[in-house]
């Protein structure tokens, strides 16, 4: 019978350095025991996104202590620990490779096995870590760099059925929220000035859907943005606080329409499975957006299917999604060794061919 296990998390794959303990045993929910993130926003705020170099060295300065935090958060001393588990990628290279060096340095110091976890499939299993959802089921990954329906089969195997071919999601709400004068991250300033404005009033687009695909593009819904919003400026002299709020409101309409109208035919892909119990998850930094939740929870509701969507400290990057990975990777013998490298682009469907573009917050997979 397999065994409770113990497992330190490490994550730093873009601009939150995260260290979590996650305990499981058989047949009874996980319990996170820890999950401490130090997040880097001060330090870019000035940029507009994240600097790669930056990200990078306060990684390398804060990695071990937020996992001596998250030990003391746990109550847990090394010698409880069964495995270290630390994102090997995707993601910004230099961050990475602070977590996977840190994470390299207390396994080899306290003798634990080393298991590396591709940071997109921390976030795929998630809806397993809080809700115990069983395969196969349909995943909606929507974040700063990455957008993409996948069907899970089990904790190694993902079928992509579609993506974005240039910005993700979160990367065009930071871009907009510049353009519009609203602080970074971009996707909570952009939610909450949207709550008191008009999502009618901009006529913006909602592109590909004319597209069978699952396919999808933000780029241009960017550039639609910035055209209206250069028109504001040109006919009344300036941009007003109602301005900002409508076409936040119409950005993220577009956003959840899109979204939404793409998931129902990765949907209908997904049950040609004929899975026993239909769901839709959805995970990522993006998940945390109140209007795509209800969306896809609608969705969900229209085809009787289940629809898991992580709590919110859940949703943006953090170790206890990487610690429970490396439950699953644990539990399968899937264990590394000291060669484990750093890898920048890590495709969770190792078939399908990749995704165009980079994003700012990471390549794409």
């Amino acid at each position: 019978m397999p065994q409770p296990l113990t497992i330190l998390g490490l994550e730093s794959s873009c601009d939150d350095t995260a260290a979590a303990v996650v305990r499981h045993e058989p047949g009874i929910p996980a319990e996170i025991m820890s999950n401490e993130v130090y997040g880097q926003t001060e330090l870019h705020v000035d940029f507009g996104g994240v600097v790669p170099e930056i990200a990078a060295r306060a990684h390398a300065e804060k990695i071990d202590l937020v996992v001596q935090a998250a030990l003391e958060k746990a109550g847990l001393g090394l010698a409880e620990i069964d495995a270290v588990a630390v994102t090997a990628g995707p993601g910004l290279i230099g961050g990475v490779l602070s977590g996977l060096m840190c994470a390299k340095g207390i396994a080899a110091g306290a003798g634990l096995p080393l298991i590396g976890v591709n940071h997109l499939a921390g976030h795929a299993l998630t809806p397993r870590l809080t809700d115990q959802l069983e395969f196969p089921y349909l995943m909606l990954l929507v974040s700063g760099g990455h957008c993409q329906f996948l069907i899970a089969t089990a904790h190694d195997q993902f079928t992509r059925l579609g993506g974005t071919i240039d910005d993700a999601p979160g990367e065009a709400f930071d871009k907009v929220a510049k353009l519009l004068g609203l602080p970074q991250p971009g996707g909570p300033s952009i939610e909450q000035a949207a709550e008191s404005g008009d999502e009618m009033r901009f006529n913006l687009p909602r592109p590909l859907l004319d597209r069978p695909d699952c396919d999808m593009s933000f780029s241009g819904l960017k550039t639609a943005v910035l055209r209206a919003r250069d028109g504001l400026i040109a006919d009344q002299g300036g941009l007003f606080a109602q301005d900002q709020t409508d076409i936040s409101a119409s950005f993220q309409a577009a956003v959840r329409d899109v979204l939404a109208a793409k998931c129902a035919r990765a949907f209908d892909q997904y049950l040609e499975l004929s899975p026993k119990a239909p769901a839709i998850a959805v995970a990522g930094g993006v998940a945390a957006n109140k209007t795509l939740r209800e969306a896809l929870k609608m969705l969900a509701d229209q085809h009787g299917a289940a629809f898991i969507a992580p709590p919110l400290k859940l949703c943006t990057d953090n170790a206890a999604m990487i610690a429970w990975a490396g439950i699953e990777r644990y539990r399968a013998g899937q264990l590394d060794d000291m060669t484990l490298a750093a890898r920048p682009r890590w495709p969770l469907d190792r078939v399908a061919a990749p995704m165009l573009g980079s994003g700012k917050k990471g390549a794409k997979a």
